[in-house]
């Protein structure tokens, strides 16, 4: 396992991260996994034994219930908590009062204390906003969330699922006043759903953000069990749920390239999807989640995957984007101010 520096700070996290949307399946989230405590355990701990330090939840993620049973697996196992990157978030809907769902400074705070109470820890290493709410002034919530860090509760804050204009906007703001800033943004990216490279990727390099991957084989589109003949099973993640929305014609022709490169690597087409992604110099962690240890060794070995250079163009060329105003101006405008 490898380890990468969170954006501009001197935190490492491994390359890969332990997401646990499956864990619980309350309300919602049972479409996505209705893990009991037990196998909550075994994950955490053949992810930790693995060389995972990095995990990341969320205060809607079945209610609560995932960041309590992620604090009792913690406990159970005997973990030590400094050892650990625990990354959480805020935004969603947690209760039937008007004050309970958004960015509002009342909410955030609110919520926080209920997040350490329910990982029964005493400080989040990562206090992620869950995107973006338009009825709470983006200031409003920079400032809430500087004086959680400056309180002690919070290490580092990121965004997620966020514009670049409202990224961009958010660290200005931060700079500005000398608040904390974001350091990281979570963001859905795989090779059959690039748009993150328009205007996200660029803006993450320059201003030196680092990038956490979510649902990185597409809501199990990428796992193998899918094709245009092939359905995929009928307890499949994708079968009750069909999200994130992808061009599936196009991750079609995606899954025809990848299928040869797989079976000549002796390898599946998931570790492939999630090599691919670790070869992207601006990802710094990919989280990954599972119902099944099996699945959980299948995407541990995409740490060992290595791409040659014809394989990632092979790869590129069957998934790059296509030309989009104003990114092919740019392109056409950079070549005479090149470095020589």
């Amino acid at each position: 396992m490898k380890y990468n520096l969170l954006g501009n700070t001197g935190l490492k996290v491994s390359q890969l991260c332990l997401g646990t949307m499956t864990f619980g399946g309350k309300g919602y989230w049972t479409a996505i996994g209705q893990l009991d405590q037990d196998p909550v355990d075994a994950l955490i701990k053949r992810s930790v034994e693995a060389g995972i330090n990095f995990i990341d939840t969320a205060n809607v993620y079945s209610e609560g219930l995932s960041e309590e049973m992620t604090g009792r697996a913690i406990r159970n196992l005997g973990l030590k908590r400094d050892d650990l990157v625990i990354a959480t978030k805020v935004r969603g809907k947690m209760g039937e009062g008007p004050n309970q769902i958004g960015l509002s400074r009342k909410h955030i705070f609110q919520q926080v204390d209920e997040s350490l109470q329910r990982l029964n820890i005493d400080y989040i290493d990562l206090y992620q906003i869950h995107g973006y709410d338009p009825q709470t002034p983006l200031e409003e919530t920079i400032r809430a969330l500087d004086d959680l860090v400056k309180s002690g509760k919070v290490r580092y804050i990121g965004c997620s699922n966020v514009a670049a204009w409202q990224l961009m906007k958010a660290l200005a703001y931060s700079t500005y006043h000398q608040f904390a800033k974001f350091v990281s943004l979570q963001a859905y990216y795989t090779i059959a759903g690039r748009d993150l490279e328009r205007e996200l990727v660029p803006l993450l390099n320059d201003q030196q953000v680092g990038l956490m991957v979510w649902s990185p084989l597409a809501g199990g589109l990428l796992s193998g069990k899918y094709g245009r003949n092939q359905q995929g099973p009928e307890d499949s993640r994708r079968t009750t749920f069909d999200f994130p929305p992808v061009n599936k014609e196009k991750a079609f022709d995606i899954l025809d390239v990848m299928h040869p490169i797989a079976e000549q690597k002796g390898i599946s087409v998931a570790q492939l999807a999630l090599a691919w992604l670790l070869h992207q110099p601006v990802v710094t962690s990919v989280i990954i989640g599972a119902k099944k240890p099996e699945q959980l060794e299948d995407n541990l070995k995409a740490v060992d995957v290595k791409l040659n250079e014809d394989e990632l163009k092979k790869l590129d060329d069957i998934s790059r984007l296509p030309a989009e105003y104003p990114g092919w101006m740019i392109e056409r405008q950079r070549v005479d101010r090149e470095k020589v």
